[in-house]
């Protein structure tokens, strides 16, 4: 199996502000074609450190993509340090130029002389295009080894890699293919999905299995190899029934699908309709649900009833409840659902409060405790659970806890 490294350049990915996605993005294509990846560094705009980490990554990695650095200014340096990396020169290409010259006045604008810069390419390189930016990329053989240097936007060097630089690598990483699925788990933990499903996986040797926790679930990774997309898929398909027999209802996707794709299309298929009342997570729930296009179909309303007053004027939840029971009870939470479907006339309504901290917790109800309820047309129930973390992950758990018991419920029926 060939090796990999990433490469991201550029000063502002060093700062809180910025995120390298790119390598993300890469990583998912260098695996599609087995091909591992086994090191990404982001390195600012400093030539020495820049000059240190490419050399050093052609000595341990068959192939070397960096991002970003490719643009006119002075502190576009990737062409010149990698060049003088790999110990070559510069060459000006008066072509690019022109071309540049044109792309500038189809904007309505005359070209910069600094532009001039982006003209220059590695000796020997092979120039990639870049029809959605002004940078070209190149791609350097240097031996067995490749060397490719992309420009640093997603819309510029995303094309550019599946256009000029996938094939070759395909090519280049031989006739064995790999193919990812990713199966997610709700309701266990990370230690007992690996204790029953470990039988499984440890007997496939054309399978590596990977099990990670998210912030409220369970993923497991198959990477299958096959000579062929049609064997590496089939295969996956074999490993991932097998572990859906055995776990059962608390898989939820065997396509790597969110929770709320899931219950959209269990609702869809039924043409049913939802509606969510929600007190600590603030509109989470009724957020995850309408990011899905479509959601119209079955997603009929939402309400924050943050307030007691709201949920005693909006969901006519009976003050007296509240007053009893408190606003985060089962009680309450059952209220809450009940009157939810009632304004929206749904099939079902699930609701949600809590204290999601990091203050307002009794030693009666401590930060996390959360109720969930439930509502269709024959009961109202609800359910405790007392979560770990911080405010965000308090409130994404409990939006996941209550969408995955209403995936539970529509499946029982």
């Amino acid at each position: 199996m060939l090796s990999a490294e990433i490469i991201a350049i550029g000063s502002e990915l060093l700062t809180p502000e910025k995120t390298d996605t790119n390598g993300l993005w890469l990583t998912g294509k260098l695996n599609e074609i087995g091909i591992e990846v086994k090191l990404k560094t982001i390195v600012g705009d400093d030539s020495l450190r820049l000059e240190e980490t490419i050399k050093d990554a052609l000595k341990r990695s068959d192939v070397v993509i960096t991002t970003g650095g490719l643009g006119p200014t002075e502190d576009d340096i990737t062409r010149q340090i990698s060049a003088r990396a790999i110990g070559r020169e510069l060459v000006f290409h008066e072509e690019i130029v022109e071309h540049l010259r044109e792309r500038f006045r189809a904007w309505g604008r005359e070209m910069p002389e600094i532009n001039k810069r982006q003209a220059y390419t590695i000796e020997g390189a092979e120039i990639l295009p870049n029809p959605n930016g002004s940078a070209v990329g190149m791609a350097v053989g240097i031996g067995e080894k490749f060397l490719i240097i992309l420009p640093g936007p997603p819309r510029e060097n995303q094309p550019m890699f599946n256009d000029f630089v996938f094939q070759k690598l395909r090519e280049k990483a031989g006739e064995i293919v790999f193919r990812k699925r990713i199966l997610k788990v709700s309701g266990l933990g990370e230690s007992a999905v690996d204790e029953a499903i470990a039988p499984i996986y440890s007997a496939y040797n054309n399978v590596s299995t990977s099990i990670l926790f998210n912030k409220s679930e369970v993923e497991v990774h198959l990477t299958a190899q096959g000579a062929n997309d049609i064997e590496a898929d089939a295969l996956n398909a074999e490993i991932a029934a097998k572990i859906v027999e055995k776990l059962g209802i608390a898989v939820f996707s065997t396509e790597g699908e969110e929770m709320e794709e899931v219950v959209g299309r269990l609702l869809t298929e039924r043409s049913e309709t939802l509606s969510v009342a929600e007190s600590c997570t603030g509109g989470l729930i009724s957020q995850r649900l309408t990011d899905i296009s479509g959601s119209s179909r079955y997603f009929i309303e939402g309400v924050i009833a943050y307030a007691n007053e709201a949920k005693t004027n909006a969901l006519n939840v009976s003050p007296e409840i509240i007053e009893q029971n408190g606003a985060v009870s089962a009680e309450t939470a059952e209220a809450m659902a009940k009157g939810m479907r009632a304004r929206a006339k749904t099939n079902y309504a699930i609701s949600i409060t809590g204290i999601a901290g990091p203050t307002g917790g009794t030693p009666e109800k401590p930060v996390g405790t959360v109720f969930i309820g439930y509502s269709d047309e024959k009961l109202t129930k609800s359910f405790k659970i007392v979560l770990p973390g911080d405010r965000f992950l308090i409130r994404w758990r409990s939006s996941q806890a209550a969408l995955d018991y209403l995936r539970r419920q529509i499946l029982k029926k």
